[in-house]
């Protein structure tokens, strides 16, 4: 490896053996009361559906940079499999805390993947300019105020438990947006920050598994399994009709935009994960599609153009507009499809129930973003600090500052 290139032999490798060392004593000393014995479980496709859409899915669609390959795939699965590992602990201090049993199965795995998929999300606004012992860093912190979030929605607001693990969008996306702020911007122009037709091209085969294995990331928690996984499906199939459909009239000659349908056919999943379950009828689970690929091709446009510039946000696969805008808009769908149901079969003298219940939902929605924003601008000034050995600017995007290249050819 080149001399310009930094050398984490002393810092990635000991942190990564420390963590699994105190990893594997937690999880031999465990938790007063909580099991650590195996319940059986006939759930084991809805995981391995689950598994392969984070681990190939995001993965791949994380291969947008031209030269950013090795480290979006490689990265990615060190912080999936390095991240589940933590998430199983906390599911189980969740346990301790509520006082009840809990048994390992593959019920608590899934529980952990789905968390897992918060940090995945957050990687895409930093990608590139954050190294693996600032990925490490974030991953750790970033789960553990995710579930201190789950836990205030679920003890003090009483959010149904799996209504609180499908924020892992808008914690995601809005954690992610604050990080990526406390970053030096790129240079203007930087060749490496560009894609390529082979870079787009795998990111779209990522597209495709998270696609196709959606219904059942989205089905994983709730408890009327079926009824998710066929709202969820015709949430997607609209918004992948719709996004080739807007993409050809908001592009200037006509054509089909890669990036823009890469976002927009996801937008479907991410806006019905909250009322998966509570939809019955399949037009609303249709409109939601929809309208997530809608609010995903405008808001590429005003993002980007707009938001970001003024922010100086440097969102890197467009995770907001990807994961951030249609979770607020499946946040605001939750709330009226509450009021609207449920305020059918409420009597006069019930309304100020039905009320709370809206104000219940809300205030779970503003105060998971809250803590997401506040924790994600903390983390990224924890991040940028000389320890964590910052990646200069100039070394962006650069798969060469990581991994060693049997041919160091220029522009690969």
């Amino acid at each position: 490896m080149p001399s310009r290139y930094r050398s984490f032999r002393c810092s990635v490798p000991w942190l990564i053996l420390l963590l699994q060392a105190l990893l594997l004593l937690r999880s031999f000393l465990g938790f007063p009361g909580v099991s650590d014995t195996y319940s059986p479980s006939n759930s084991y496709p809805e995981f391995q559906d689950v598994n392969h859409m984070v681990i190939f899915g995001f993965g791949f669609f994380l291969m947008v940079l031209r030269r950013y390959g090795f480290s979006s795939t490689g990265f990615n699965f060190l912080l999936v499999v390095l991240g589940v590992q933590c998430s199983m602990l906390a599911e189980d201090l969740l346990v301790f805390l509520r006082g009840e049993q809990n048994e390992v199965g593959l019920e608590s795995l899934a529980r952990a993947f789905v968390s897992v998929t918060a940090v995945v999300i957050s990687t895409g606004a930093v990608l590139g300019r954050a190294n693996p012992v600032q990925l490490i860093v974030m991953t750790l912190v970033e789960l553990t105020f995710f579930y201190v979030s789950r836990y205030i929605n679920e003890r003090f607001l009483e959010v149904p438990a799996p209504l609180t693990g499908m924020h892992v969008y808008l914690f995601g996306a809005y954690f992610g947006l604050a990080l990526a702020s406390r970053f030096p911007e790129a240079p203007p122009g930087l060749d490496k920050s560009r894609s390529t037709p082979k870079s787009e091209l795998f990111s779209v085969l990522g597209t495709v598994f998270v696609w196709v294995f959606w219904p059942s990331f989205n089905s994983i928690l709730p408890f009327l399994k079926m009824q998710a996984v066929i709202n969820t499906y015709l949430a997607l199939a609209v918004s992948a009709v719709a996004a080739f459909m807007l993409s050809a009239l908001t592009s200037k000659d006509g054509k089909f935009r890669m990036a823009q349908i890469r976002s927009a056919v996801l937008a479907g999943g991410v806006t019905i994960s909250y009322t998966a379950e509570r939809i019955h009828h399949p037009w609303i689970a249709m409109i939601l599609g929809l309208l997530g690929s809608v609010i995903t091709i405008l808001g590429s446009h005003c993002v980007q153009r707009c938001f970001n510039p003024a922010l100086k946000l440097q969102d890197t696969s467009g995770v907001h507009f990807t994961f951030g805008l249609p979770a607020v808009l499946g946040a605001v769908a939750t709330v009226v499809l509450i009021v609207v149901e449920d305020g059918i079969d409420t009597r006069w003298n019930e309304l100020s129930r039905l009320g709370y219940d809206a104000f219940v939902y809300i205030g779970a929605f503003c105060q998971t973003i809250s803590t997401a924003l506040i924790t994600g601008l903390i983390t990224g000034l924890i991040l940028n600090i000389k320890l964590l050995k910052a990646v200069h600017v100039s070394k962006y995007f650069d798969d060469q500052f990581y991994w060693e290249f049997p041919h160091l050819s220029v522009g690969f």
